[in-house]
């Protein structure tokens, strides 16, 4: 095997067979720089294989090593010149995507287009190559990603269960015990108070065997005269250890609780900070059920196992080490026989600890999933029965219900046969010692109590075997768990506190795009050169048909996400380099579908501005047209609205968002189709308290009815992903171009809705 690697991103290092290094060395020529080499995973679009994708500066290489040992040589090397390539694109198929390499050349005989298939599993290197041969066909450097979004692990190769998450079969399982540990350092008090009983438990544990021991072989065997006197000394000395244990007990429950509870508080508290500030990419590539299981699920079994597996496994390795240093004490010989099952529990409880965390990564991941359904399901529950869906959902959630109680049944009879077998394994431990101990005590070498010392302390030693093999099936849920928290508190948060990032307390409100390329999968751009300068306080209208790319135009403002390439500048700065926290202190959103928080109007209002006062609330209210549908309420501004608003119509949900922005006081506005889901009455409302918002902000508006546009400064008219035109809405009437045929065709559609609506 050869090793074929590409020097600009390690990501898409991979190997290749020699007769394909062979290949690619044959055909380029001098100077010429080899700038991507990926191996896909399929042969065609129906079969599993290996086909390679090289891209130089100069050509692109498609290889395919079957037809090469089929003898077909000159179906098995496609060669596309770069200069003469069109178009590079990802086409999403069923279980499958597809590469297309579109050339002036004939290729192909019909169209030109010549292509190389992979698994999903690909999709994110394929989509960067894809965007390099796009740069590299207009003579541009290719702007291949530092980092891809992980699907498999770097170590194992396996799928990972999300992309850019863990692997559950490598991540160090010591590691992440020690982290949680970490954990109970915000007690450290309560937590060294907790070694110290569990210390004294131990040897509360440890005491009795012994005595029972000197009770049998100093009184009760040769019962001097003072028996009775010992008897009663050797008794009170059990029950004073005895009441001391239970007073140990209740004091390490507390301590345990204590500790459990802060531990989880702070969990759940670091679990939801990093939730708040992890950029939108990471929810684009996860769904509100998979993160809500983090909660729900993830985070009571790890409380659990604070509660009840931590605190055991330090008690239980206690008594472990305490157990075993007594019995090679009192004989060596007889210790031989008690460790004789030992080797097979631990070797046995290390196999299956494998086989148990396999097995209960894939019950967690079955249950995100059934989290889904369920939190779509029921979120969606009004579209389910319009349409009539109800059944349908019922056997979605019955056959997700079943397929985890496969699962969950799996892996605890797993389990559960492995426990029978370790219990079997340990009663001949029992055996022996009775056995060859008996023996001893026949042959006057051994006393009876010692004998009795070890048949009550082989249980203490086993005891703990048991449970740090039985705390297999409890650690391996817990340390699941964990693994799926720590993935969201490792995520790369935004940078909200970036070392030299400038600071602007004030916003001018110059916005400037130069030569912006952004696309959310790269393989496919959305945005392919975006040159735009607006000018503090303008009105900017955004107009072009949907999914052009107005939107993304919002979001890079907004800075949820950064372009690929070119910048994007907030009065002479990169935003990029500017505060967060300066940024969208400073810009305002009203959305063509505001959210509204379940509590009161009042709390809704004056959330971006938490220290307003409630005449601040009525006069953002007043300006938003939204004061007199709020004292009709028989609570008035102390209104619950219920979930998202559900409490309130669409038009009042829309005025309430929009006193929020007036509250917020932005210097630039957002307003994505702000009145596009109202009746005309409403619209007119919304229009008068958005042209009071507008006042004096740099205002960008995204508007499903055009008419709706006049009065801003410029419209700009977004095709194909670039700025097709620019001017008021007389010029580009009179330009009678793409805008113009936008509102022709509008207005066309409106009058046949009309006459439609008056024939009814």
């Amino acid at each position: 095997m050869h090793e074929l690697t590409q020097e600009l991103d390690p990501g898409f290092r991979e190997t290749a067979p020699i007769s394909v290094a062979e290949i690619v060395a044959a055909r380029m020529e001098a100077q010429e720089t080899t700038h991507i080499q990926i191996a896909s995973d399929m042969a065609t679009e129906q079969t599993y294989g290996e086909s390679w994708l090289v891209v130089t500066d100069k050509r692109v290489l498609i290889i395919r090593p079957a037809m090469l040992s089929a003898g077909a040589a000159d179906e098995a090397v496609t060669d596309i010149v770069m200069d003469r390539i069109q178009e590079a694109r990802t086409i999403e198929l069923v279980g499958a995507v597809r590469l297309e390499i579109e050339s002036d050349t004939a290729g192909s005989e019909a169209r030109g287009i010549e292509s190389i298939s992979y698994s999903l599993s690909l999709a994110a290197k394929f989509s960067e190559a894809a965007g390099a041969i796009k740069d590299l066909s207009k003579g541009e450097a290719p702007t291949l990603p530092t980092q891809l979004e992980r699907t498999r692990c770097e170590v194992c190769d396996r799928l990972l269960p999300e992309k850019d998450g863990f692997c559950p079969f490598c991540i160090s399982k010591w590691d992440t015990i020690k982290r949680i540990a970490m954990f109970l350092a915000t007690l450290k008090r309560e937590a060294v108070f907790f070694v110290v009983v569990s210390l004294l438990m131990t040897v509360a544990d440890l005491a009795p065997p012994v005595i029972v021991k000197y009770i049998i072989d100093d009184v009760l065997t040769p019962r001097p005269d003072n028996a009775l006197e010992l008897l009663n000394l050797f008794v009170a000395g059990l029950l004073i250890i005895r009441l001391l244990h239970y007073g140990l007990d209740l004091s390490s429950a507390v301590l345990r609780a204590k500790l459990s509870g802060v531990s989880s508080l702070e969990i759940r508290r670091q679990l939801y900070h990093a939730l708040q500030f992890l950029p939108v990419r990471f929810y684009d590539k996860r769904q509100v059920g998979s993160l809500m299981s983090r909660f729900m699920n993830d985070a009571d079994r790890l409380e659990m196992f604070l509660l009840f597996g931590l605190p055991f496994i330090f008690s239980n390795l206690l008594t472990l080490i305490g157990v075993l240093g007594l019995l090679l004490y009192w004989s060596w010989e007889l210790t031989l026989y008690v460790l004789f099952p030992v080797p097979f529990i631990v070797v046995g409880g290390l196999f299956k600890f494998k086989t148990l965390n396999r097995l209960w990564t894939k019950f967690h991941a079955k249950m995100s999933r059934f989290h889904i359904h369920l939190n779509e399901s029921i979120s969606g529950i009004r579209i389910i029965k319009a349409f009539g869906q109800e059944n349908r959902e019922m056997a979605v959630f019955s056959r997700g219900n079943n397929e985890l109680r496969d699962s969950l049944v799996t892996a605890e009879r797993s389990w559960f046969i492995f426990s029978a077998i370790l219990g079997f394994i340990m009663s001949f431990g029992i055996f022996l010692v009775w056995y060859f101990g008996g023996q001893k005590i026949l042959d006057g070498s051994m006393k009876l109590g010692v004998l009795m010392l070890f048949v009550a302390y082989i249980w203490q030693l086993y005891r703990p075997l048991q449970f740090l093999s039985n705390v297999n099936n409890f650690l391996t849920r817990a340390l699941a768990g964990a693994e799926r928290i720590f993935e969201v508190i490792d995520a790369r948060a935004e940078p909200f506190s970036a070392p030299g990032a400038v600071s602007i307390p004030t916003l001018k409100g110059r916005v400037v795009f130069r030569d912006v390329h952004f696309g959310y999968d790269p393989g496919k751009p959305v945005l392919k050169g975006v040159d735009l300068d607006v000018s503090p306080g303008e009105m900017i209208g955004l107009v072009g048909k949907s999914g052009v790319g107005k939107s993304t135009l919002i979001n890079l403002i907004c800075r949820f996400y950064d372009p690929d390439k070119g910048q994007v500048e907030i009065d002479g700065h990169d935003l990029q380099s500017v505060r967060l926290e300066d940024l969208r202190g400073q810009v305002g959103l009203v959305s063509q579908e505001p959210f509204l928080f379940s509590g009161t109007i009042v709390e809704n209002i004056g959330y971006g501005k938490p220290d307003a006062s409630f005449g601040d609330i009525v006069s953002a209210a007043r300006a938003a047209n939204a004061h007199e549908f709020i004292v009709t309420k028989p609570e008035g501004y102390d209104m619950l609205v219920g979930e998202r608003g559900g409490r309130l119509s669409g038009g009042e949900r829309q005025r309430i968002s929009i006193a929020r922005a007036i509250l917020h006081d932005p210097r630039i506005l957002i307003l994505d189709e702000a009145t596009s889901a109202v009746d005309t009455p409403t619209e007119k409302k919304l229009q008068e308290a958005i042209q009071r918002l507008i006042k004096g902000r740099t205002t960008f508006a995204i508007a499903h009815r055009l008419s709706t546009l006049r009065s801003a400064h410029r419209l700009v008219v977004i095709d194909e992903g670039k700025v097709a035109e620019v001017g008021t809405h007389e010029e580009l009437m009179e330009l009678e171009g793409i805008f113009h045929k936008l509102v022709t065709t509008q207005q066309e559609t409106t009058a046949v809705m009309a006459v439609g609506g008056g024939r009814s």
